[in-house]
Parts: structure tokens; C-alpha cells; sequence
């Protein structure tokens, strides 16, 4: 799988702040079919860093109603990257 289509976008919550405050992990939605070993070779290589761990974890997605239509959200996937110390990602420190 090309890098460029590992790594969606990032996830930016209040509990993905707070592991990048205290744990320097960052979130990111990532392809379905990505494993970890790609995940970690795509941050590397994109986002020039060094990665320690990669935790995924498959994401349902919620039921949603409009009127009397059902539908449904679709399921992703979330990848948890731990980054070495001192390592830190530009784009997340305006957060």
C-alpha cells in the first residue's frame, strides 16, 4: 500500500490532546487495510519521526436517524502512534 494512503488525517479530540500532552502520542484516522507495520513506516516517512509503538483499534460507526430514515455512519479505522521522546509533530503543537 502507497504511504500517501496509509494515513487519512489526524484525529483531534480532547483526549488525543491530553495524550499528546502526557504521553506524546498522536491520533490519526488511517486506511481500514493498514496494518501497524505500515502505519509506522508511513508516520516515519511523512512526518520525519520516530515512532516507538503503534496501537489500532477499529472504530463502528454510529447509528444515525433523519426523520424515519435509519442510516449508519461508516466504520474506521485508529491508529494511536507513541512518538520517542523529543520527537514531536509540527502540525499538532498549535493545538
Amino acid at each position: 500500500m502507497d504511504i500517501y494512503q496509509v494515513i487519512k488525517e489526524p484525529h483531534i479530540t480532547e483526549k488525543a490532546n491530553l495524550q499528546k500532552s502526557e504521553s506524546n502520542q498522536v491520533s490519526f484516522k488511517v486506511h481500514r487495510g493498514a496494518n501497524k507495520i505500515e502505519i509506522r513506516q508511513a508516520v516515519e516517512a511523512l512526518l520525519k519521526t520516530k515512532v516507538l509503538d503503534v496501537r489500532t483499534m477499529n472504530v463502528r460507526g454510529k447509528r444515525r436517524r433523519m426523520g424515519k430514515n435509519v442510516g449508519r455512519r461508516p466504520h474506521w479505522k485508529k491508529a494511536v502512534v507513541k512518538l520517542a521522546p523529543g520527537e514531536n509533530i509540527e502540525f499538532f503543537e498549535g493545538m
